[in-house]
């Protein structure tokens, strides 16, 4: 199963104030869990340090974490690199981590199409493939106090909107705000298209206003790079990196070479709901109706 592969002694020597005795007592919590597989203490410190370094907290993105991979069939079933809709995803879309870090030492992840056909686009399957890529490397590179995501919208058309499904990015937003395994602090739209209004009115209703806070939508590039300096970014939007199109087989090689990793994960990183202490839960439990959502804080 895909694991933490950086050196854990290194990472509390970077952090000198986490105790490592809070999280090897998460790590204990989580063995005395039924219904939850066993997480390393290098999972567990990712998530600690997403969560700002609550004990509390960090148990409950642990298990919706968990709770997601087992419920929301479109972005966790089907991880197979070699599976046809996530080889398609990899023709159409650029997903990658930028190489170097911000000066405040944050990673920035980012996003856009390649391949510009609507009709070779499925928003689910993107998600999929951006959430996997992830998951990949934060178990390989060292823990960071911050992540930004970064959206590049050039060649986005209305056609490209109308096949985004407000249930699906409902799910997403969810996940952003309740799940995500490192501390999101900044969410950024760039090369914006003239109807981003559309693209936000999909997303609105589902964000908290801590992620509204954190939501940069750049009209002026020159505003951008006060958070990614322009140097650290691809080279077609004049930075001095390889292209996005060169960016992304490089960190599309990583999830293929882990492709047996990756499989075992997608079966043994769930929750046993007829384990779970209490009532088991399902979909509509984190979703609900009206898409309540569980209190979580964001900065």
């Amino acid at each position: 199963m895909l694991d933490a592969s950086f050196d854990i002694v290194e990472q509390y020597v970077r952090f000198p104030k986490i105790e490592r005795t809070e999280v090897q007592k998460i790590v204990e919590w989580i063995r005395a869990q039924p219904h939850m597989p066993n997480l390393s203490e290098g999972e567990v410190l990712i998530f600690y340090i997403a969560c700002k370094c609550s004990s509390e907290m960090a148990k409950q993105v642990i298990d919706t974490n968990l709770t997601c991979h087992t419920h929301v069939d479109e972005f966790f079933n089907n991880l197979d690199p070699e599976y046809p809709a996530m080889e398609r995803a990899m023709r159409v879309d650029a997903m990658f981590l930028l190489p170097k870090l911000t000066p405040e030492g944050h990673r920035v992840a980012v996003g856009k199409l390649i391949d510009l056909n609507a009709a070779n686009f499925n928003f689910a399957d993107s998600i999929k493939l951006f959430l996997l890529l992830l998951d990949v490397f934060v178990r390989e590179d060292d823990v960071r106090s911050g992540y930004r995501i970064v959206f590049d919208t050039s060649g986005v058309t209305l056609g490209h909107v109308a096949r985004l499904g407000i249930m699906t990015m409902k799910k997403l937003i969810f996940y952003l705000q309740e799940a995500l395994p490192v501390r999101l602090i900044g969410l950024h739209f760039i090369n914006i298209v003239p109807f981003m209004d559309k693209i936000l009115a999909l997303m609105y209703p589902f964000m908290k206003k801590e992620l509204v806070d954190m939501l940069h939508v750049h009209s002026n590039m020159d505003e951008f790079y006060k958070f990614v300096p322009k140097n650290i970014l691809p080279g077609e939007i004049d930075g001095e990196e390889l292209e996005s199109a060169q960016l992304r087989e490089i960190y599309y090689d990583k999830v293929r070479s882990r492709r047996k990793e990756i499989l075992e994960y997608e079966k043994l990183f769930r929750i046993n709901e007829q384990l779970r202490p209490g009532k088991p839960k399902n979909s509509s439990d984190l979703f609900g109706i009206a898409g309540n959502f569980k209190k979580l804080d964001i900065d």
